[in-house]
């Protein structure tokens, strides 16, 4: 039987390499971010250096909201006459209603989707992007790639580092009392994205210097326990950050690969302009 085409449709909160910008089957839907009563949209107009202009001059914290169904609807309906199959893959249906708007938007197209939900964010879905279309290559269909990407959510590991605890006071996430005391004793937390797709803390340090010192020790440990071969670092407007930390992560673990990328604009609303994060497959 002849390879059915298949199309691969994410959001925003995804990195994209510069391999999959130029792929003709990978189709993005972006996320809303609301400021000051005005809505844009990720990645389509609104530029990294305006967002982070908003953030650092506006009282109130701008808000995402995920696409709507007709968004969606509209996508699916061209896919359907073009592909046979879709797989889309989507930020943690425990952090956005994204996954929700895709899934109503295939029903309401008429149109068989295979969604996956990443129980993450940014580069983990860059790698479900990536195994995706390596076993499309190798020929298999939808619902057999789906269902390993679905195991592969699994395996997903990250560590993020906020610089700021700005973003979590302003979004109300934290009282004012914690923001007082958490700037005076300069405490860094360590977040991380759970296996269930839910963001908690996982650690409270003293200082960005020993917070990256401890990222590092707890990757090192993953990459010993599981022979880990690449790393992924995103940056929300830290490149030099960033690449301090590659260098760091390389004199310690010379054979694995690690790639820099940015967060998008719906991602760095959350975390703060200088927010590091790491992730890796287990």
């Amino acid at each position: 039987m002849p390879t059915k085409k298949i199309a691969f449709v994410t959001d925003s909160t995804v990195f994209l390499t510069d391999e999959l910008k130029a792929h003709p089957d990978i189709y993005v839907v972006p996320i809303v971010i609301i400021s000051n009563g005005e809505e844009y949209e990720d990645g389509i107009n609104l530029t990294s250096e305006k967002l982070y202009e908003i953030i650092r001059t506006e009282k109130e914290v701008p808000k995402t909201s995920q696409p709507n169904i007709g968004k969606f609807k509209t996508l699916y309906e061209q896919l359907k006459e073009e592909y046979d199959q879709v797989i889309a893959i989507h930020v943690s249906s425990k952090l956005s209603g994204t996954i929700s708007s895709s899934m109503a938007g295939k029903d309401a197209a008429g149109f068989e989707v295979e969604v996956v939900d990443s129980f993450s964010l940014s580069f983990a879905i860059t790698s479900l992007l990536e195994r995706g279309l390596e076993l499309s290559e190798e020929g298999k269909d939808a619902k057999e790639i789906a269902n390993e990407l679905r195991h592969m959510t699994n395996r997903q590991r990250n560590l993020i580092l906020l610089s700021t605890l700005e973003q979590l006071f302003k979004g109300g996430r934290m009282s004012s009392t914690q923001f007082v005391l958490g700037n005076l004793l300069k405490i860094k937390p360590i977040l991380s994205i759970g296996p269930d797709g839910e963001l908690g803390l996982k650690e409270r340090i003293r200082s960005e210097k020993k917070a990256t010192r401890r990222i590092i020790e707890l990757l090192k440990a993953s990459a010993e326990k599981y022979s880990v071969r690449r790393i992924n670092i995103a940056n929300a407007n830290a490149i030099e950050k960033a690449v301090a930390l590659k260098e760091m992560l390389q004199s310690e673990m010379p054979n694995v690969d690690i790639r820099i990328g940015e967060v998008s604009s719906s991602l760095a609303v959350h975390a703060g302009e200088g927010a590091i994060a790491v992730f890796w497959n287990i």
